[in-house]
């Protein structure tokens, strides 16, 4: 009988039972058996292959390691150790690593982010876009996507150099940090580009997100009292309104971004809209003139994420430049204006730039057109081509937040815009 007083013996590690186990084992098999079974057992543990006689071998080496360490240290040295020890030495673990479990969770931690900002790289936000996607596809759920661009930024780090760049871009980070919610995923894809992962986020509910993002990082910057107006353009696309596919939505995004990148930056280095003479903060603007926000400008050719971008920004920068207002006025003093209508608006229009708002046209709706800017009157339209229009025609418009609208529209200017597109403004007829 054991003897209550005495402590119980330790119990083994699982691996630990288990090799001893096969010790008692293969002492009761004959030599060929033996060696049998531990060429497929060193087989797994070492992917080599090796010879029956070889490994009964190696086994009786590991035997008598065992009881030699076990002399030498005054206690039982475990199976494990002693075959680590042998297939070690026979240059079988020709690169036996130990590392501890901090330095693993760091090296996993490096490997899924971005070493500057501590945001998720480029290959996780492939990864998590197609995971969300085929869960918003599953259960029916919108899924929001972002993209984010810093506008002269490159004049940062020429004026103030690369460590202060730095600062701006973890800046970023730290305003995304604040602004998102904690379902919501934030990449670094880029240099200056980043993108967001809106779960369950509609096509207004990720603009209004962006905006306060523009918004929080414009109070991130201002104790940095940096010499350049570094601001943040975004791009959103909407899953399932715009495209089904990640390509689809990457795309969607990156034209909405240098759209708006054209509209936003249309500016004279003191910030006034060039074509746009000052007045006071609380006078209304002229009828025939439109506010800053209502500009659009001629959109920009769909580019991929993983191409560069450094060309394509200065090429934006002369298209902007180069660009007309829906209304008429030339966005430069060089370009011959368009015909002017002095009628007065009964109210200002809200520009649609950078949402996905467009206009179903005709009875068998076989045409779309995007929607630049709606107002009380009428509407203004941009279609990728020239294209007849008839005097009365019905469209069906879509816009953030409201139902589907059925109206009537008229033509009342057209405008070929220097890429191709056709713009179009249109009064809404009973």
């Amino acid at each position: 009988m054991p003897n209550p007083g005495a402590s119980a013996p330790a119990r083994l590690p699982m691996e630990d039972s288990y090799l001893e186990l096969l010790a008692d084992t293969l002492e009761s098999l004959d030599l060929p058996a033996r060696g049998q079974f531990l060429q497929r057992y060193f087989r797994t543990i070492t992917h080599l292959d090796l010879r029956e006689s070889q490994c009964n071998q190696l086994w009786d080496e590991m035997l008598t390691r065992r009881r030699e360490l076990g002399e030498h240290l005054g206690r039982q040295v475990s199976l494990k150790t002693a075959l680590m020890d042998v297939l070690s030495s026979a240059g079988l673990f020709r690169v036996p690593i130990i590392i501890e479990y901090d330095e693993l969770k760091k090296l996993q931690f490096n490997a899924v982010t971005d070493p500057l900002t501590g945001l998720y790289n480029r290959r996780i936000f492939a990864e998590s876009f197609e995971k969300e996607l085929n869960r918003a596809r599953r259960y029916n759920l919108p899924l929001g996507l972002v993209i984010l661009d810093m506008h002269r930024f490159k004049e940062v780090n020429d004026k103030h150099g690369h460590p202060r760049g730095d600062d701006v871009l973890r800046a970023v980070a730290v305003t995304l940090k604040k602004a998102l919610r904690t379902s919501d995923s934030a990449f670094r894809i880029g240099g200056d580009e980043f993108a967001l992962l809106l779960p369950q986020t509609d096509a207004a509910q990720a603009l209004a997100l962006s905006r306060r993002v523009e918004t929080v990082f414009e109070e991130q910057l201002r104790p940095m009292q940096l010499s350049v107006s570094v601001s943040m353009d975004h791009g959103v696309a909407n899953f399932p309104l715009d495209g089904e596919q990640a390509d689809q939505l990457i795309r969607v995004a990156d034209e909405r971004l240098y759209r708006l990148k054209h509209a936003n930056h249309n500016k004279t280095a003191g910030g006034t809209f060039r074509g746009e003479p000052s007045r006071p903060a609380d006078s209304p603007p002229p009828a025939a003139v439109r506010t800053s926000a209502e500009r659009a400008a001629s959109p920009a050719k769909a580019l991929s994420l993983e191409a560069k971008r450094s060309p394509d920004k200065a090429e934006a920068t002369t298209t902007a430049d180069a660009s007309v207002t829906a209304a008429g006025i030339s966005a430069d003093p060089q370009i011959p204006a368009a015909r002017v209508f002095t009628v007065e608006r009964k109210a200002e229009r809200v520009s649609m730039t950078g949402t996905n708002a467009y206009a179903v046209l005709g009875d068998q709706g076989a045409k779309r057109a995007r929607v630049l800017d709606l107002g009380f009157g009428g509407v203004a339209l941009e279609l990728d081509a020239v294209e007849p229009f008839p005097e009365s025609l019905l469209a069906i418009l879509h816009v953030p937040i409201l139902p589907p609208v059925r109206v009537y529209l008229k033509p009342v200017w057209t405008q070929t815009m220097p890429q191709g597109a056709y713009r179009i403004g249109c009064a809404f007829v009973s």
